[in-house]
């Protein structure tokens, strides 16, 4: 069985199995997915204060929570998202249908994702724009979306009290909401030179 480094080594000719239906130069762009539960039972990161003092951190122990799935693409330094009451089925045809969206115009995405029940039901109808194909199970090292969801914690989830269902969901699109403002930051974060293997078929 091959490793995930290896695996990654082997994406130029998976990709190329995939999109073998493609027209010739048919712009293709490199998209990663995932989602994170975000909740009123939330995580503590490090903050700045004075020297020997001990400031307070609030903490929740209530469950209320929601799911944001994302999706980005680097070399273009965008993205796509949903904030969703549940991770299922219907909320990955959402995304979907919302990634499709954002796809360049006369362009074609391949989506890198997990191997989540969601992800890989025969019930999604796929965009005619998106081609998904499977990351290796027990690999989130190779998702960088894994790391999109440390940078909106550490910048703007953490540290918080939710009161309320409908403040997580506003909290979670904010935090997009200004990733997508840096796309310099989308592209440093998620770009991966074993998945960037240019803008053609």
């Amino acid at each position: 069985m091959l490793k995930p480094s290896q695996r990654s080594k082997n994406f130029p000719q998976t990709l190329s199995a995939h999109l073998a239906e493609l027209p010739e130069k048919t712009p293709v762009e490199i998209w990663f997915q995932d989602e994170a539960r975000i909740g009123q039972k939330n995580g503590i990161v490090r903050q700045w204060s004075r020297r020997g003092s001990r400031p307070r951190q609030p903490a929740d122990q209530r469950y209320e929570n929601a799911y944001l799935f994302g999706a980005i693409c680097p070399a273009r330094g965008t993205g796509a998202a949903i904030a969703v009451p549940y991770a299922d089925t219907e909320a990955m045809q959402m995304h979907l249908n919302e990634i499709s969206r954002h796809v360049a115009r006369g362009a074609h995405a391949v989506l890198l994702l997990d191997r989540a029940g969601w992800h890989t039901t025969s019930k999604l109808d796929v965009p005619d724009n998106i081609t998904p194909i499977f990351l290796p199970s027990r690999a989130p090292e190779l998702n960088p979306v894994e790391n999109i969801w440390q940078y909106l914690r550490a910048n703007w989830l953490s540290n918080r009290v939710f009161e309320t269902y409908l403040e997580i969901i506003e909290a979670a699109c904010d935090a997009w909401q200004k990733l997508i403002a840096k796309p310099e930051t989308i592209t440093s974060i998620g770009m991966r030179q074993w998945a960037h293997v240019g803008q053609t078929q």
